[in-house]
């Protein structure tokens, strides 16, 4: 990207989003720091070895890693204005920016492919720059996700950095600058609600359609995407024909099969949500020339995203999964799978923050009580904090009382061992939640609990 190697520090760099570009930077010959306050909070966090291994500094997020020998800071969008590093770099006349500005920059140096929509990006993005690398074509990665084949003890797995021009990223809309990106390609999933109403996200999506200079490829099964201009976009489905849609399919428990074009395809992580992801990728390798039986060749390599449906234990009998679900559509695509899967199912949800949880409570009672059947139980969690300024006045209560006033078995736990004093009440656990990495662990003891 540069000749000359930049000193970087990177405030918030325990993110997803965060440490896939510090790593990503880091690997193409940077000087890269950085600061967590989850590190200090959870010294296990997945991201913290494989970072450091890496040879970059991790400094206590006090301001103490700023100074004038770096060229710019970039702050996580979760950081505050009133934190030391914040003000520090301020003062010194450190050049400031956003993960997101800076993101848009690093897609404007590439050929890039830009997976974007409210559920899905993370496992899409990951598997298509997965199936690139796979089928030779050497791409750049930087992802939300942590894509399991790319894990090693030095790199988190929500990165990559190859040969080519192409990178793959995911492109959020949580913060409006989506709008900033100017891809060669872009793939837009789906359109729910989740960090903005759809009106907005839909807004969005829109500007990225006008700033993709390639091809636009939609979910031709969305209702909601069928409401904007996407022009002559590639479509892709499961109900509705389009250039792309998936025909003789097998729902197995966990992968699917199916057809395009004559061509078999087996996909070994279950669900029509990441059929509808996996459709995606094929139309975007497709439509770059790469032929169908080639890809069929790979696709069923994919082992998926870390806390997208991982399993913990499954012995027959027990069925212990975690998973990254945290809005109402995400939410309900992992309790349909799940419904095909077994009966008697425990889900124990974790709310991942007050604001969202305050704009989606009404569609939060609305998923839980549609999918959750009387053999099932809700528990939930009290809502994920990670600090900062932010009003408290809803709780994981408010969607209890929501989801019993509809007739369904929803409960409210302040402790997590509460819930471990009670293992043999459900055949099977899903762990689910956003942001918080120790739902990993939790999911985990449950696991060996009832293993022991």
């Amino acid at each position: 990207m540069t000749d000359k190697p930049l000193k970087i520090f990177f405030s918030g760099i325990g993110g997803s989003g965060m440490s896939a570009i510090a790593y990503f930077i880091a690997e193409r010959g940077n000087i890269v720091s950085g600061s967590d306050r989850s590190f200090e909070k959870n010294p296990a966090h997945p991201a913290y070895k494989s970072l450091k291994s890496k040879g970059i500094k991790i400094v206590p997020q006090d301001g103490s890693g700023i100074d004038k020998s770096l060229d710019f800071a970039v702050f996580s969008t979760a950081v505050e204005s009133d934190q030391p590093e914040v003000i520090k770099a301020k003062a010194l006349g450190i050049p400031v920016k956003t993960r997101p500005e800076y993101l848009s920059e690093i897609v404007l140096k590439f050929q890039t492919i830009a997976v974007a929509g409210t559920s899905g990006k993370s496992t899409a993005s990951g598997m298509l720059a997965f199936l690139m690398h796979r089928l030779g074509l050497k791409p750049n990665f930087i992802g939300g996700g942590r894509v399991r084949q790319f894990k090693t003890d030095t790199n988190p797995g929500n990165s990559i950095t190859g040969d080519s021009d192409f990178l793959v990223v995911e492109a959020c809309e949580s913060d409006g600058t989506i709008v900033n990106y100017k891809p060669l390609h872009s793939i837009i999933l789906n359109l729910e609600l989740d960090h903005h109403i759809v009106e907005k996200t839909a807004g969005m999506f829109e500007m990225l359609i006008k700033n993709t200079s390639g091809k636009i490829f939609v979910n031709a099964d969305d209702l909601n995407l069928k409401k904007i201009n996407a022009g002559d976009a590639v479509a892709f489905s499961i109900d509705n024909p389009s250039e792309y849609s998936a025909g003789n399919i097998i729902y197995r428990q966990f992968s699917t099969e199916f057809s395009l074009n004559s061509i078999r395809f087996c996909l070994s992580i279950p669900g029509k949500f990441n059929l509808y992801n996996a459709l995606s990728c094929i139309a975007v390798l497709s439509e770059m020339g790469i032929p169908l039986k080639d890809i069929s060749g790979v696709l069923h390599e994919f082992k998926g995203i870390d806390r997208r449906f991982d399993i913990h234990l499954n012995d027959g009998k027990r069925l212990i999964i975690d998973d990254y679900a945290h809005n109402p559509h995400k939410i309900t695509s992992l309790m349909q799978t799940m419904r095909n899967i077994g009966q008697n199912i425990c889900y124990i949800f974790q709310p991942h923050g007050f604001a969202p949880t305050r704009m989606m409570k009404n569609e939060y009672i609305e998923a839980f009580s549609k999918n959750l059947r009387d053999s099932d139980c809700l528990i939930l969690l009290p809502i994920f904090y990670a600090g900062g300024t932010v009003s408290t006045d809803i709780s994981s209560n408010d969607l209890a009382d929501g989801i019993r006033k509809q007739g369904k078995n929803a409960e409210v736990v302040s402790d997590r061992k509460a819930v471990l004093k009670r293992l043999n009440e459900w055949d099977n656990y899903v762990v689910f939640g956003a942001r918080d990495e120790t739902l990993s662990d939790f999911a985990r003891d449950i696991a060996n609990l009832i293993s022991m």
